[in-house]
């Protein structure tokens, strides 16, 4: 059975101080959590300094695969272990979209997660315009053989559907949409890797959860947990959200 993932991403919020205060006041009110791994992924700033232990974890934003060298601003796999970090969200559609970053970046990225033991958030997501122009499922296709194309094993890897149309809209995809595209990342995930039991790979779904919609979401029998943005700033909305996961 696999054990539901409940993931914020806090993109360019939360000083080091205030997400302290935050992952504090979270862990001390769901110290009942037993069904669901909790992930804080603040930005790079706010990941020293940190004691949580399961089901509380670290998580990244973003990674470089390169182990050191010139390249300002990126962060490497060395940086973010020792923090303690045990999740990094790959491919996220900020990163495409804002800051142009393809599938062979992505996919090198995935393999030096991999390599180091950190089990990647893997990203993947259609545009409105693909969707519209009916071809989401073709983009998810080739998001997923791009990102993993090499790849020998993906039992430690998260993927996350994230319609693009829907993070931080407020739309919402519908539950029909919801299902179709988790049952359809399971078939090409069964296609490329014959071999392993895709039933264990979690697939979470992000893109406007919030605590109002949470529960019928996760009651989707292929929706493994979610990757949450705004609702994840908000420490009431996201211990709603948690709770809401771990009960169902």
């Amino acid at each position: 059975m696999i054990k539901s993932i409940v993931a914020g991403n806090w993109k360019m919020h939360k000083t080091p101080i205030e997400g302290k205060s935050f992952i504090n006041s979270v862990v001390e009110s769901l110290s009942e959590v037993e069904n669901t791994n909790i992930v804080f992924c603040p930005p790079f700033t706010g990941l020293s300094n940190l004691n949580i232990k399961p089901p509380f974890h670290l998580g990244a934003q973003n990674c470089y695969y390169k182990d050191s060298g010139a390249f300002t601003g990126e962060i490497s796999l060395d940086m973010l272990i020792e923090c303690g970090v045990k999740y990094i969200i790959v491919g996220h559609s900020e990163r495409r979209h804002i800051f142009n970053e393809g599938n062979e970046l992505i996919r090198k990225k995935i393999e030096k997660v991999i390599y180091a033991g950190i089990s990647p958030i893997f990203c993947i997501g259609e545009t409105l315009e693909d969707r519209n122009n009916e071809k989401a499922y073709d983009v998810i296709e080739e998001q997923l053989e791009s990102g993993l194309k090499g790849i020998k094993s993906i039992n430690n890897i998260v993927i996350a559907y994230e319609p693009v149309w829907a993070i931080g809209t407020g739309l919402t995809a519908s539950i029909e949409k919801i299902k179709d595209m988790h049952s359809y990342i399971r078939k090409i995930l069964n296609k490329l890797y014959n071999n392993i039991n895709i039933d264990n790979i979690p697939i979470i779904y992000g893109g406007s959860v919030n605590s109002k919609n949470a529960d019928e979401l996760i009651s989707i029998k292929s929706v493994n947990g979610f990757l949450i943005g705004g609702a994840s700033l908000d420490v009431v909305k996201f211990i709603d959200i948690v709770n809401i996961v771990n009960d169902n």
